[in-house]
Formats: structure tokens, C-alpha cells, sequence
């Protein structure tokens, strides 16, 4: 059996993995946070009949988080794919408040405003 040898880190590099622990911790609470909030909203959607899915919505929301990410110096294309599973996960939410399997899609669609806002 080989035994492994603890290396003795930089100070640096606790301080760094001490922050970087702290913003893993603040991302899951602020994903859960998000997530109440969107279990709202399909609950909300599943009251009034609107489709799980919101097309518009999400090309609003791609294109401002792209822009979002080009200006933190963020991988844009980490970014979309995130954004991608967040909203995948989401709307399978969706469909389950609906009582709808997912991946069933309506022919209703909730728009955008002139202003370029989600309704």
C-alpha cells in the first residue's frame, strides 16, 4: 500500500481555495434561491395554462447573459452552456407542475415587450 506525502501549500493558495469555498457556497444558495423562484413561476404557469417553455424568454435571456459574460471576462460559451442546463432543468420543472411529461410542447407562447422585457 503506498502511502501518499502531504505537500505543504503556499499560504496563498488556502487563502485563495478559503474564497473560492465561500463563492461555491454562495453559488448554491444563490441557485436555490433562483430556483424557488422559479418554482413560482411554473406553478403560476400551470395555474394559467402557459407553456412550460417561454422561446422568447430564453433568446432574451441568452443574449444578456452573453453580454453579461463578455463583460466579467467570463467564457461565453461556459456561460450558454450553463445558462442551457439551468433552463433544461427549469422547465423539466415546469412540465411537472403542469402535469405534463416532459418535453411536451404547447403552441401558446408568452412574448417579449417592446422594450425587449419578458412580459
Amino acid at each position: 500500500m503506498s502511502t501518499v506525502e502531504r505537500v505543504e501549500l503556499p499560504e496563498e493558495i488556502l487563502a485563495l481555495r478559503r474564497s473560492i469555498d465561500n463563492l461555491d457556497g454562495a453559488i448554491v444558495y444563490l441557485l436555490a434561491e433562483r430556483f424557488r423562484l422559479t418554482t413560482r413561476v411554473g406553478i403560476i404557469k400551470a395555474r394559467e395554462n402557459l407553456p412550460a417553455a417561454d422561446p422568447e424568454r430564453e433568446r432574451w435571456q441568452t443574449e444578456r447573459l452573453t453580454r453579461i459574460a463578455e463583460e466579467a471576462g467570463l467564457d461565453v460559451a461556459f456561460a450558454e452552456a450553463f445558462r442551457s442546463f439551468v433552463t433544461a432543468e427549469v422547465i423539466r420543472h415546469h412540465h411537472h407542475y403542469a402535469g405534463q411529461p416532459a418535453g411536451q410542447q404547447t403552441q401558446q407562447r408568452v412574448g417579449i415587450s417592446q422594450s425587449g422585457e419578458p412580459k
